[in-house]
């Protein structure tokens, strides 16, 4: 399995910002424009962009659709994107906007059969299904929404269980969100554990990357892709040292 670096812009208000923790209250803003960034990651090498509509990821109503457009434009970048994902017609419009593949998160916890079908439909290439999680008392990784302001009471591995059984899934973007924007590391052992119990699926890690070392850690595991966010916006290290990778 191929191996990519996946810059990440998070945009609220048109801004580029990046939160703590998922923590609307706990924002940072680089003062960026989003489409100027994204030019930038693409002059750099960067071939994948995570693109994230962070009202829409709390309210619904994707609403960066003029971006994507800017930017399919204006590179070669292929676009993952997502945010506040709730129906068929929102994928079909992003899909008809630019983007490549569609992150889904809340509804794939609350909505699971619709979207199921929604990966039948549209294809397993088309979909990437977002997982934030949180380790509860026991050690399991259990799940959040809405711009991960509620925690679900499913694990990540039941979920992962009913797509396997009723979809063909394959693009699965997971982030520790105790260590999201905090700069602390890549969880290791989440990404390590999803490799062992789901070899077939094309993981993504993500969440409080700092070093390049990291970077390297998770491919040698398997992993399919690792976002990067606040470590380029805060120049931990370059996009250039990252794609050596």
């Amino acid at each position: 399995m191929s191996f990519t670096i996946i810059p990440a812009i998070d945009v609220r208000d048109g801004k580029v910002v990046r939160l703590k923790q998922g923590d609307y209250q706990r924002q940072t803003d680089y003062g960026l424009d989003p489409l100027r960034l994204s030019e930038s990651y693409a002059e750099q090498g960067a071939q994948v962009l995570h693109l994230v509509d962070l009202d829409a990821a709390r309210l619904g109503g994707f609403s960066l659709h003029e971006i994507v457009r800017a930017i399919k434009k204006s590179t070669s970048l292929c676009i993952q994107a997502g945010g506040g994902i709730r129906s068929e017609q929102q994928i079909r419009t992003l899909l008809e906007a630019g983007v490549d593949r569609v992150v889904i998160g809340t509804l794939a916890l609350q909505e699971k059969q619709n979207v199921a079908l929604w990966l039948k439909i549209f294809g397993c290439d088309a979909i990437t299904l977002a997982f934030d999680v949180k380790s509860d008392a026991n050690g399991d990784w259990m799940c959040a929404s809405h711009g991960w302001t509620e925690l679900s009471t499913l694990s990540l591995n039941d979920i992962i269980a009913f797509y396997h059984k009723n979809a063909e899934l394959k693009h699965v973007l997971c982030t520790d969100i105790q260590r999201d924007g905090l700069l602390t590391g890549y969880n290791l052992d989440l990404y390590q554990q999803l490799r062992n119990d789901w070899p077939s699926l094309a993981i993504q890690a993500s969440g409080g990357v700092n070093a390049v070392a990291e970077i390297s850690a998770v491919k040698n595991m398997g992993v399919a892709g690792a976002i990067l966010g606040r470590a380029l916006l805060e120049n931990k290290f370059t996009l250039a040292q990252a794609l050596a990778c």
